[in-house]
């Protein structure tokens, strides 16, 4: 099966793993959601989770691949700090190293929404609701 064909399928399954996992093992995000953010954890938490869900959704689908590439690039981007938050916070120097070591390895999952999107451009996959 050429990349072309694996990549939206392990982004789509990445990313509905995760939305689920918010609901399943809400305790294991609350506690790195950025303080700065208002309101209880366990709302960000729960809304990060439907949005991973609906961007997979969006993801799966051929004619919307495109967009939901670019919106899983997004997300990426924007639950980042999450991943800084977890860094930091991290109470012994093993969690701490481990944290750390996880901050370029959002990268690929960058990487991997942005060829999703460029592959779907190249399908025909609409860029834009017409």
């Amino acid at each position: 099966m050429p990349w072309t064909r694996v990549r939206p399928l392990l982004l789509t399954a990445l990313l509905a793993g995760a939305g689920v996992t918010h609901f399943v093992k809400p305790g294991f995000y609350d506690p790195i959601v950025p303080h700065v953010l208002p309101g209880p954890a366990r709302a960000w938490t729960y809304v990060s989770g439907v949005a991973e869900l609906g961007v997979a959704a969006v993801v799966a689908r051929p004619s919307t691949r495109n967009r939901g590439a670019l919106a899983a690039l997004a997300l990426f981007i924007a639950v980042y700090p999450a991943n800084i938050q977890m860094a930091v916070d991290a109470d012994d120097s093993t969690t701490k190293a481990i944290a750390y070591a996880r901050l370029p390895l959002q990268f690929p999952l960058f990487w991997l929404a942005w060829k999703v999107s460029r592959d779907a451009r190249r399908q025909g996959s609409p860029a834009r609701v017409r």
